[in-house]
């Protein structure tokens, strides 16, 4: 009997244990066909390329008896460059931010002094036409700065004591400001880009203007006298004209780059004025992975703005080259996203 007992629990526990192995492969299968209706994840596609690059750079100088002559000064510059780029099928776009300044303290002048001031924004877009590397455009771009900018002329002294902070504020000609001027440019025509690194922007139709909002530097940059007014003068002048825009840049193992553009403006409305003419360049160089070497230049002629000359008999206004060139090292910091 005893025997009997135990043959029966055996066939019971075998018995269930092949139910609980039927049991699991039957959850299994379910499993793996539920899986089966789960729709397969889907991957958007990705238009836009940003890139963000920023710098800091320090300069300093300190002099103790040097013979040869000097000024102890300190300075500090900061800079934003920001593009985002879009293409999809036969739209393709580009957008370019470009901030920048700085200020420098100097022991001859006992007054902050800028060194660099630049607010310039930029967009392109296309559509591809059937010719290759070829699209129809429209552009805008406005360019203007932060604050006020300086002549710094000397201060007469006064019994022999060295001119003190009023002085040389009270000596100083203001040169520029904000929206003084502002330049602005809507354009329609055909962008060409035959290489990854140049495009050339024709807009035979772009319309705009140049807003100085400060009363004393209206004249400086040739606006139009107020109508029945000798010494007023206007603080819009309205452009209708042709801009070509030819931009080119080269990277070169992400250590040294190097971008230039250059525009020139024809405006219709005064035929007998030359083009205006502006070239940007920025080579940057960097040397470790948080530090680089930037070299910027700018160059503007426009017959239209008046600048100081020196003749025989003196400081005159006449138009003439505007150049400046800057030079720093610091702290710099790249972001880029690819398309998403």
């Amino acid at each position: 009997m005893k025997r009997l007992f135990t043959l029966l629990a055996l066939f019971a526990t075998l018995a269930a244990s092949a139910q609980n192995t039927q049991t699991a492969a039957a959850e299994a299968a379910a499993a793996l066909s539920a899986s089966d209706d789960v729709p397969e994840k889907v991957v958007k596609p990705k238009y836009w390329t940003n890139t963000l690059n920023t710098a800091l750079n320090f300069g300093q100088t300190w002099l103790s008896q040097w013979v040869a002559g000097g000024y102890n000064n300190v300075s500090i510059t900061a800079n934003v460059d920001a593009t985002a780029d879009y293409a999809k099928d036969k739209a393709l776009g580009k957008t370019h931010l470009q901030l920048e300044y700085g200020q420098m303290y100097s022991a001859d002048k006992p007054i902050f002094q800028k060194t660099k001031d630049r607010i310039y924004f930029e967009t392109k877009w296309g559509y591809q036409t059937s010719l290759k590397n070829l699209a129809y455009s429209a552009s805008l771009d406005f360019k203007t700065q932060f604050g006020n900018n300086y002549a710094y002329g000397t201060p007469k002294e006064f019994d022999g004591d060295e001119p003190t902070k009023e002085d040389w504020l009270i000596a100083r000609t203001l040169k520029s400001g904000f929206l003084a001027p502002a330049y602005l440019n809507v354009g329609i025509g055909a962008l060409w880009t035959p290489a990854p690194w140049i495009s050339l922007n024709v807009a035979p139709l772009s319309g705009g203007g140049v807003l100085v909002t400060i009363p004393e530097l209206r004249k400086t940059y040739g606006m139009d006298l107020r109508e029945g007014s000798q010494t007023e003068y206007t603080n819009f002048r309205a452009e209708f004209g042709a801009q070509i825009k030819l931009d080119m840049g080269w990277v070169i193992n992400d250590v040294f780059s190097y971008t230039t553009q250059v525009t020139a403006f024809y405006n219709y409305l005064t035929p007998k004025v030359e083009p205006r003419i502006t070239w940007d360049n920025k080579i940057s160089w960097r040397i470790a992975k948080f530090f680089a070497i930037n070299v910027s230049t700018n160059l503007i002629y426009d017959p239209r703005v008046m600048v100081h000359d020196k003749d025989k008999d003196g400081a005159v206004d006449s138009k003439g080259v505007q150049f400046k060139e800057f030079a720093e090292f610091g702290f710099t910091y790249t972001l880029t996203t690819h398309k998403h």
